[in-house]
């Protein structure tokens, strides 16, 4: 009687082990590559980006400066400024949000729903931030911030819709270049002096204020 393993025997397990390992290699590999691979929103964010950056550079005239993605920070709270527009009517800030789909909410309100339809013909709801509430936000903690420099400089805020489907109507919702051009160019109160604005483009290049 042979008590050992026959031949065939031992090439099906080598066989099983050889596919075993195939299967769970190709599965690490997809969920790397999926993990790799930028999701919708992330897409839709960038192009956004891209767009914003096109409409806002097409607007700027002789004397303004343009800073992109400032971290500020004040009294432990942090933020970060998709757009600044530094400029002899003061400061701009401009939040950009590519929301596809219908926005519902109000002003005051912290969240916003936001309808998208899928090609299949299905809706889905998501929550989103109140865009507006965010830059009012962002006002706040660049404008103290400014101040525990020594600097009192006017601010002002707003938030481009690129896909125009603002929810409410107010002066901070900007949706095309020509909107950007008003807003940054228009007379504020309190118009900042060459001094002030320099200080302020030193701040937000993340430099500190020369010692005179």
């Amino acid at each position: 009687m042979n008590t050992g393993f026959e031949p065939w025997i031992l090439i099906a397990a080598a066989a099983v082990l050889v596919v075993a390992a195939v299967i769970i290699l190709g599965v690490v590999f997809t969920k790397r590559l999926n993990s790799d691979r930028p999701s919708e929103s992330d897409i839709a964010g960038r192009r956004g980006e891209e767009l914003a950056m096109n409409a806002i550079v097409r607007v700027l005239r002789e004397g303004d400066r343009l800073f992109t993605n400032v971290p500020v920070e004040y009294e432990g709270k942090v933020t970060e400024l998709d757009n600044v527009i530094v400029n002899e009517n003061g400061v701009f800030i401009i939040e950009v949000k590519n929301y596809s789909g219908r926005l519902e909410g109000s002003v005051n309100d912290f969240e916003w729903k936001k309808f998208h339809r899928s090609k299949g013909g299905k809706t889905y709801m998501k929550i989103v931030k109140n865009p507006i509430r965010q830059v009012k936000r962002q006002i706040f903690l660049l404008s103290h911030y400014f101040k525990s420099q020594g600097l009192n400089v006017w601010i002002s805020g707003y938030v481009l819709l690129l896909e125009d489907n603002a929810p409410v109507k107010s002066d901070m919702i900007l949706s095309n270049a020509d909107a950007i051009d008003r807003a940054i160019h228009r007379k504020t109160p309190k118009a900042p002096d060459l001094r002030t604005t320099r200080l302020v483009s030193h701040l937000l290049s993340g430099r500190e204020i020369p010692k005179e």
